[in-house]
């Protein structure tokens, strides 16, 4: 058994928050450069240009690299053989969060569903939690702006849509979306599971790096024509009819019901934000 203090993984947190309110994945940043070179639209090119410039000056101030910073969404994978001692787990990961967005003057989005009451310090976290085996803890700390976050969308598909249904329910939500998530987008997806699993499974998929692949041929195969006919959407960079409307689609998967096809969409704007650290 081994014991770590909930302020070992506070601190990791923090410092986690502070890199990613200002850094683009490099997965994210290789993608952007790889589509100004392929994109044979003036206005996109431009936009496309923007974009990248933008992310070199947020990363040379050390500023926020959207003004977006993201309500934090944080993924811990906690070994069944680690023993959690100090302050509550939660508590822990709120503390980090509230300190880096006050010390990186990273905006504070996060209010009351109904009164609409900022809390103020961008708190609490969305804190998914898994148990696997070892004695370590894989944390992924995942920025989430809500400007790509509104467009997604959950599907209950009937089983007997099949891949197809799958395709379209992922092609048809960026198409319904257009240029209000900020594109070109990256794309996650969850199938199967349940109506709750579905969704954090597509959140799973945002945060691999984009160009990856499911390990199952099926699967990746999903993610390849689905890529291919969302960019024949010609919505581009920023809405400016282009050759590049997505920057990848990353598919994860559970077993369903006999009854059921969940399909969770989960759109991330071209803003990739995404720190993983293990402890």
């Amino acid at each position: 058994m081994r014991k770590i203090n909930t302020s070992v993984l506070e601190n990791t947190i923090y410092k986690m928050a502070m890199r990613a309110g200002v850094t683009l994945t490099p997965s994210c940043r290789a993608a952007l450069d790889s589509a100004l070179k392929k994109e044979s639209g003036k206005a996109c090119a431009f936009a496309l240009e923007t974009l990248i410039e933008n992310s070199n000056i947020a990363l040379e101030k050390q500023m926020p690299v959207c003004q977006d910073t993201g309500m934090a969404i944080v993924i811990l994978e906690i070994g069944q053989e680690v023993y959690l001692e100090g302050k509550p787990l939660a508590q822990a990961v709120n503390d980090a969060v509230r300190r880096a967005y006050a010390d990186g003057y990273f905006r504070k989005s996060v209010c009351d569903p109904i009164t609409r009451k900022n809390t103020g310090d961008n708190t609490p976290a969305v804190i998914h939690t898994e148990i696997v085996a070892g004695d370590k803890i894989k944390i992924t700390f995942l920025p989430k702006g809500f400007g790509s976050e509104n467009m997604s969308k959950l599907y209950m598909l009937k089983p007997a849509q099949g891949v197809d249904g799958i395709i379209d329910s992922i092609v048809e939500t960026v198409k319904s979306a257009g240029s209000r998530p900020c594109p070109p987008v990256y794309v996650g997806v969850g199938i199967g599971g349940s109506f709750d699993t579905c969704a954090f499974l597509a959140k799973k998929a945002i945060a691999r790096d984009i160009g990856t692949h499911n390990e199952r041929a099926d699967i990746a195969e999903i993610e390849k024509t689905a890529l291919e006919r969302i960019n024949a959407l010609n919505i581009g960079c920023q809405g400016f009819h282009g050759d590049t409307t997505a920057l990848g689609v990353s598919c994860e998967w559970a077993p369903t019901h006999i009854a059921g096809l969940p399909v969770a969409v989960n759109i991330q704007c071209h803003c990739v934000r995404c720190e993983k650290e293990i402890i």
